[in-house]
């Protein structure tokens, strides 16, 4: 549908960027029953909020004149939660408001101040900032809100959780009563509506977010793969998808140093943000992304708050969120504004329960199965060859005569091999994964039984598969060590070995015999290492992943586990389980007796007690008789 009818210039700013119908929460804030009202808006990120409170205020700003006039105190104060975001709204209100000579200033934490400064006191129409900076500059005299006609709070609830409580209602205080507040959220929790209750007059209440269903425009994939490559597994995430604008998400500061020094010594052009970093470095950074110099961004959650990236088609979980929450604000990075994205969760085999409560819990349905393969990208890098515009280019005449001097020394094949070898040499060669045959892609089903097949009799017992030690280490030469992954994990020795050797710090010639059972797997370090391997596993830090001593498989020590397979228990007739086993034979009657009439048994005359000459002599003849 049209845009709703609005002012005259922003209606020619409009047309101008292309808008030709409003999303959801556009039409809803430009509804004859939101005008010249508050607004308590809740709507995803990546909706078209910031054209849609632009849009809304424009009324109240413009009343019935064409343009704003001289610029003097601010007449409207829009409030983000970060640096990155306030920049961006600073940017699309300066092109809608363009028509209408506006004048966008912006406050944000790491700029200059005195610059800032300079620009308030030379008169604006609208002033973009973030809590903290505002109130800087308004303590110090430097922002005058005696005009202001429209507040807007962006983002309110991220503001509240990063503690801008008492920053906002500072602001919001200094704010003349008549103003309009425009009020949006992701989430209207009891903070945000105490918060409206006391700022808002009878707030028009619009809600934007499909509860029940999740985000339309983004397709999930989750992706099973061994514990110990995880970095490959982004790599061939990253290729098989080749999007012109990927974000990856780790969970502390060292996994973003690592996976950015990880993915830039294999050739991708990639950025990193962490909260170490100093305004220009992330500056530059954001920049490096904006202007196509860099494809890939490294971030954790708090560095990729309020970040907008230009056509971010792909997200990648490198570490599984904390919560639901997290999985649902790092997913929506992507497929906003109407475009489509696919979000990825890389999933170690042993974490593969906490992927399917996150999932289940966000009411999302992923798409499970194995990361692409080395040979499906290859695959996939010949359709795009076949497929890149350069190739239905019309050649200019140079290019023509170019093309036909090399023709006259090669031919057309090497020339087209040339091309191809050029076309491969730009792109990060693919990783060769781990390929469990068992994991048909589907989540807990690569330790089960097919339908109709039994399991064999030992399976309800630890039942082990060994691999062979090398000949140079003797049993007298290891110790054992167990791991807490087995064939429940999918654990096997080619990706197990790698994981052993990085987490203790030893070689695959250190490594003896292994055992893999249902629960964990056992396993032999040789002695002259086993220093080494110990301090290694005692600094290692892995929730899912732990090594320790251990005895022997089968070896029963005190506390130890059940051996591999015990016979059952024969049982009597008439008892549960088992069969029948050797007993007595019952014979009815009187017992036997002896052909002198004595009850068979005890030999007769034989005292009980003592015998006689050590330390008891008499026979016991019962208890003493009482005399008269």
């Amino acid at each position: 549908m049209p845009f709703p009818a609005t002012h005259p210039a922003l209606e020619r700013a409009l047309a101008l960027q292309g808008y030709a119908e409003p999303t959801p929460v556009q039409a809803a804030v430009l509804a004859a029953d939101a005008a010249g009202r508050d607004l308590l808006v809740s709507a995803q990120t990546g909706s078209g909020k910031t054209v849609a409170f632009g849009l809304a205020a424009g009324p109240t700003l413009l009343e019935d004149r064409d343009t704003l006039g001289k610029p003097g105190a601010p007449l409207a104060l829009v409030i983000a939660p970060t640096r990155e975001l306030a920049l961006q709204v600073n940017a699309e209100l300066t092109w809608l408001y363009k028509e209408a000579g506006a004048v966008v200033a912006s406050c944000v934490g790491g700029m200059d101040p005195r610059r800032e400064q300079r620009s308030l006191a030379a008169g604006c129409h609208i002033v973009v900032g973030t809590p903290g900076r505002l109130k800087d500059h308004l303590e110090r005299g430097n922002l005058d809100p005696s005009a202001l006609r429209v507040v807007v709070l962006d983002e309110a609830d991220e503001m509240l959780d990063m503690g801008f409580r008492e920053d906002l209602e500072e602001i919001l205080d200094s704010a003349p009563e008549g103003r309009r507040t425009l009020l949006f959220s992701a989430t209207i929790a009891r903070d945000i509506a105490t918060l409206a209750r006391r700022y808002q007059r009878d707030a028009l209440r619009i809600d934007t977010i499909q509860r029940n269903e999740p985000h339309g425009d983004i397709e999930y994939r989750a992706m099973r793969v061994a514990p110990n490559e995880i970095e490959h597994a982004v790599v061939n995430v990253l290729r098989f998808f080749e999007s012109p604008g990927a974000l990856v998400f780790c969970n502390t500061r060292d996994g973003v140093r690592h996976m950015h020094a990880a993915l830039r010594e294999r050739g991708f052009s990639v950025v990193g943000l962490s909260g170490e970093l100093g305004q220009r470095e992330r500056t530059d950074a954001l920049q490096a992304l904006r202007d196509g110099h860099a494809r890939v961004c490294v971030a954790t959650d708090v560095a990729a708050r309020g970040l907008d990236l230009p056509d971010l088609g792909l997200v990648i979980h490198a570490d599984l969120p904390v919560n639901k929450a997290g999985l649902l604000h790092r997913s929506g990075r992507t497929g906003r504004a109407g475009r489509k994205g696919v979000s990825v969760l890389i999933v170690p085999y042993t974490r593969r329960r906490k992927a399917e409560s996150l999932l289940d819990a966000a009411h999302i349905e992923a798409e499970w199965g194995p990361a692409p393969s080395a040979d499906s990208i290859r695959a996939k890098d010949q359709v795009r060859l076949l497929e890149d515009p350069i190739l239905a280019e019309a050649p200019a005449e140079e290019d023509l005569a170019l093309a036909a001097k090399v023709l006259e020394s090669r031919s057309a094949e090497a020339v087209a091999a040339a091309l191809i070898r050029l076309y491969r040499a730009r792109l990060p060669s693919p990783e060769d994964l781990f390929d469990d045959p068992r994991d048909s892609g589907h989540p807990g089903r690569s330790d089960r039984p097919a339908r109709g097949e039994r399991p064999e009799r030992g399976d309800r017992f630890e039942r082990s598969e060994p691999v062979g030690r090398p000949a140079r280490l003797a049993p007298e030469d290891v110790n054992w060590f167990r791991v807490t992954v087995g064939r429940r994990n999918n654990a096997d020795p080619k990706w197990l070995i790698p994981l052993i050797c990085r987490l203790g710090h030893v070689t695959k010639p250190d490594i003896g015999s292994i055992r893999i059972f249902d629960n964990e797997t056992k396993f032999e370090i040789a002695r002259t290492v086993e220093a080494k391997f110990l301090a290694a596993i005692a600094a290692t830090a892995d929730e899912d992943i732990r090594i320790e001593p251990s005895s022997p498989p089968g070896a029963r020590a005190e506390g130890g586990e059940r051996p591999a397979f015990k016979k059952p228990f024969k049982k009597r007739d008439g008892e549960a389980g088992g069969e029948d086993r050797p007993k007595k034979p019952f014979r009815k009657g009187p017992p036997p007796h002896k052909a002198d009439g004595k009850p068979a048994g005890k030999p007769a005359g034989k005292p009980f007690g003592k015998p006689a000459g050590k330390g008891g002599g008499k026979p016991f003849k019962g208890p003493p008789r009482k005399r008269d």
